[in-house]
């Protein structure tokens, strides 16, 4: 079970196209973990931003009534996907898996699918 430096780097080398991971609290908005060699923006910033986008779904779903859980929420920027990844199960209540993508370098759904096989090894 890989601990929260080798799952950022395991993101990083694995995930064609990822620049940045970092694994949050969306309770507090820290960032737990970040690795990536983005010089365009502060990983730790991205992580309380992006806090606020989580909070804010998990609020609108429950205004709606929705049963459902997040998989994943897909931010699509010019040249960037953020992806984000709410943890379930073994101790990740309150945690989420960042990522950012290159989006010219990226398959999406590749990307998703290695980011929810690194979600589930996990071991916070």
């Amino acid at each position: 079970m890989p601990d929260t430096a080798t799952a950022l780097k395991q993101a990083l080398t694995t995930i064609a196209g990822a620049t940045g991971a970092a694994l949050v609290d969306y309770t507090s908005g820290m960032a737990l973990g970040t690795m990536g060699d983005s010089a365009s923006f502060d990983l730790n910033v991205a992580a309380a931003g992006n806090t606020d986008v989580v909070r804010a779904k998990m609020r609108t779903m429950e205004l709606l009534g929705l049963k459902g859980e997040i998989e994943d929420i897909l931010i699509t920027l010019t040249d960037q996907y953020h992806l984000i990844r709410l943890l379930k199960g073994r101790g990740g209540n309150g945690l989420f898996l960042y990522l950012v993508l290159d989006s010219s370098r990226a398959n999406l759904a590749m990307a998703r699918h290695q980011l929810r096989r690194i979600e589930e090894e996990l071991e916070v």
